[in-house]
């Protein structure tokens, strides 16, 4: 006992160890800060005159050691920076920091009259163009880094006598070794412009006050710091925004594990129920299902939305007219039926893409191990439970993770079939009972009423938390990590 407890405590601390992983990681920043102004230094200090009229000149070493290419494009990119920031950039990036001062006006003649209205500034435009400077000028950064490394390297290569590679190698790594970086230059640079900075910018629209009375180029918005975010948090009340972000996230977290669980066990018994051996028209069936995928989803669930509605719904009146019952159900209005609606709904469109993966995968394990579990005397439900499952979760582990944060950031079933409701007194106007944290960030920024861009930009940021955090914590726990070996 004595022995146990001391190889016990000699097991390090999972707490302990993060910490010194981050201490670990925040000294190798530190530590790689200091060696890049080391670096530099020693360019400077060692360079001879080409490589230090490189710190001038983005490029003169290149040029002087026959690398005219890649010479041009460093003088092309340092003489197209110097013309932004004079001519747009340095305008955007000094009004940065209090997103513009000037308010639009009208002019008047010396009569009177108005003859026109003062350009003044747009914060909006502020905003964007000062982002779009600030990465300009940390690309330029670390290319101008780049190619002060490119002409001390060129020089010391030099010194040693050996051949520096010239444009014809340039061009032919680019169109061989390189043919990845050229391939991938365009893509990279779309999603640089049309996702890093949209989202980049919506980040930063937390921090500001823009919402529905700053839309106009007279209305200047500026920066607020985490205000929003403590005024999200510090709300008080049964129905403050803050109470009703925290219901919200509550519920949005039981839908996305109700709704993940369903459809995953549901179209996994649907597999094995479709693959047991006797079963005849396996891939009829598997048709039909297939046809519920094929069809666009916000066609089905509008139909299903009418199917269900109170007055003049299908279902009600069939109800009504088989005489099971005497007045309306309340299917989507009710807070109970209409969660419960929405889980079942989405049984019926998601259960088709289980069935496909897991049926797939139910094809690939080895007959073996139910063939050795049957002579062991093990039944269906243990064959289930000790093969199948397992089997099955280190497999789709990954998907299953997947399709959790899709279900959390499932906007479609939730807002075409109920559209957020049924209301309450409980909640913050616009939102509804069955409202998803997406939702409801769509109805205060959407709606006309509200758009509150400020609050929906700090919801996303929430979400996108939330989205990481149970991410990370569940992805290192899935056995497709944990017990990679298990099934080699």
């Amino acid at each position: 006992m004595a022995e146990m407890t001391n190889i016990s405590a000699k097991k390090p601390n999972k707490f302990v160890m993060w910490l010194q992983s981050v201490g670990n990681s925040v000294v190798r920043f530190f530590k790689s800060i200091g060696d890049f102004f080391v670096g530099i230094w020693q360019i400077m200090r060692h360079g001879n005159w080409k490589t230090r009229l490189s710190f001038l000149i983005m490029g003169f070493g290149c040029f002087m050691y026959g690398q005219a290419l890649r010479g041009s494009l460093y003088l092309l990119l340092e003489i197209g920076f110097i013309l932004y920031m004079i001519f747009f950039g340095s305008t955007y990036l000094g009004k940065f920091g209090t997103l513009g001062t000037e308010k639009q006006g009208p002019i008047f003649n010396d009569d009177g009259l108005q003859i026109g209205t003062s350009a003044g500034d747009n914060s909006l435009l502020i905003l964007l163009f000062g982002i779009i400077t600030i990465l300009f000028i940390v690309v330029f950064a670390a290319l101008y880094v780049k190619q002060l490394k490119n002409a001390f390297s060129n020089q010391e290569i030099s010194e040693l006598g050996l051949p520096i590679e010239h444009t014809k190698d340039d061009v032919r790594q680019m169109l061989n070794k390189n043919f990845h970086v050229t391939l991938l230059a365009l893509p990279t640079l779309g999603i640089v412009c049309f996702t890093i900075i949209p989202l980049i910018f919506m980040i930063l629209i937390a921090f500001t006050n823009y919402d529905k009375n700053h839309l106009t180029p007279a209305q200047l918005f500026t920066w607020v710091g985490f205000d929003n975010f403590k005024s999200l948090f510090a709300s008080t009340g049964t129905s403050s925004m803050g109470a009703t972000f925290w219901r919200l996230l509550g519920w949005t977290l039981l839908w996305a594990v109700l709704s993940t669980v369903t459809t995953y066990i549901g179209g996994m018994v649907l597999a094995i129920l479709i693959n047991k051996k006797g079963v005849r028209f396996k891939k009829v069936f598997r048709s039909f299902f297939v046809i519920t995928i094929a069809v666009p989803q916000f066609v089905s669930l509008l139909v299903v939305s009418k199917f269900f509605s109170t007055e003049g719904g299908l279902i009600n009146q069939i109800l009504m007219s088989w005489g099971w019952i005497d007045k309306n159900i309340r299917w989507l209005e009710d807070v109970t039926l209409a969660r419960t609606m929405v889980v079942v709904i989405n049984m019926w469109i998601g259960i088709p893409y289980s069935m496909l993966i897991t049926s797939g995968i139910l094809m690939n394990i080895p007959e073996d191990l139910y063939e050795s579990a049957r002579i062991d005397g093990a039944g269906p439900i243990t064959q289930f439970f000790k093969i199948t499952l397992p089997y099955m979760l280190f497999v789709t582990g990954p998907y299953l993770l997947t399709q959790f944060i899709g279900n959390i950031n499932n906007f479609n079933v939730i807002f075409l079939l109920t559209g957020g409701g049924p209301t309450s007194p409980d909640l913050m106007a616009p939102a509804g009972k069955t409202d998803l944290l997406v939702t409801w960030l769509y109805d205060i920024t959407v709606s006309g009423n509200y758009m509150d861009y400020k609050t929906g930009s700090v919801i996303g940021i929430l979400v996108f938390i939330v989205c990481a955090v149970l991410s990370l914590a569940v992805y290192s726990r899935t056995s497709s990590v944990k017990n990679e070996e298990d099934f080699q």
